[in-house]
C-alpha cells in the first residue's frame, strides 16, 4: 500500500527548495539524503533528497528533480509516497487501513464506511460516508472514536447527538422555561434581532 509521508508546500529561496506538510511521524528517516520518494501523480516522480533543514519547525527539502524556483513551485502540491504495511505500533494506523472500514455506533449499529483520512489544524478527522451517501467529518479522537478494530473491518464510534447527518430527523431542542414552539418559530423569523 502506499502511505501519504508529505505534501510538497510552497517553493523557499530560488534553488529549488521547498518546504513540506508532513504526514509521517518519522521525517529524519523518510527525508535523509539519498532517500528517493514516488510521487502522485507518478509520473512527476519520483523525487531524490539532496539537502534537507528545519526552520522554525518546519521541513524543507531540497530535490535533485527540482533546480530553480519555477520547477518548485509547479511541484506544489505533488504528494510524496512510499511503500508500506500495516503500522506495528499500537493506537496507530496509516489512512489505508482506515479505508473502507465500517463504522457503527457503540449499540451495533452500522452508520456507514470510512472513506478517508483528513488532516486539519486541530485533529484528524476520519471522512464518513453515512448509509445515505452524506460526507462526515467525525474527529479521530478517543471519545468519538473508542474502538479502530482494523481486522475486524470496522471502527466504533460514540458521536454527541447531531454530528451525524442520520440525527437530524430526531434532533430535539431543549427550549427555556416559558417559551413554548410556536414563541421560538415567530421570533426565529421575524428578522428584528429583539429578543
Amino acid at each position: 500500500m502506499e502511505l501519504t509521508v508529505a505534501k510538497i508546500g510552497r517553493a523557499h529561496g530560488l534553488r529549488g527548495e521547498v518546504a513540506l506538510d508532513l504526514r509521517t511521524d518519522d521525517p529524519e528517516e523518510r527525508f535523509a539524503v539519498g532517500q528517493v520518494l514516488r510521487a502522485v501523480p507518478a509520473e512527476v516522480g519520483p523525487f531524490t533528497v539532496v539537502a534537507n533543514r528545519i526552520q522554525n519547525g518546519r521541513w524543507h527539502v531540497t530535490f535533485a528533480e527540482l533546480n530553480d524556483r519555477t520547477a518548485a513551485e509547479n511541484a506544489r502540491g505533488i504528494e510524496l509516497v512510499i511503500d508500506a504495511d500495516a503500522s506495528e505500533e499500537e493506537d496507530a494506523w496509516y489512512p489505508h487501513e482506515l479505508n473502507g472500514l465500517r463504522a457503527e455506533l457503540t449499540d451495533g449499529t452500522v452508520v456507514g464506511t470510512i472513506i478517508g483520512l483528513e488532516h486539519l489544524p486541530s485533529d484528524d478527522m476520519l471522512v464518513l460516508r453515512e448509509t445515505d451517501g452524506t460526507r462526515t467529518l467525525v474527529p479521530f479522537i478517543r471519545l468519538m472514536v473508542p474502538v479502530v478494530d482494523v481486522p475486524g473491518g470496522r471502527v466504533v464510534l460514540d458521536p454527541p447527538g447531531g454530528l451525524l447527518a442520520r440525527d437530524k430527523a430526531n434532533l430535539e431542542i431543549a427550549l427555556p422555561d416559558g417559551v413554548d414552539d410556536d414563541d421560538a418559530d415567530e421570533d426565529a423569523g421575524d428578522g428584528d434581532g429583539d429578543r
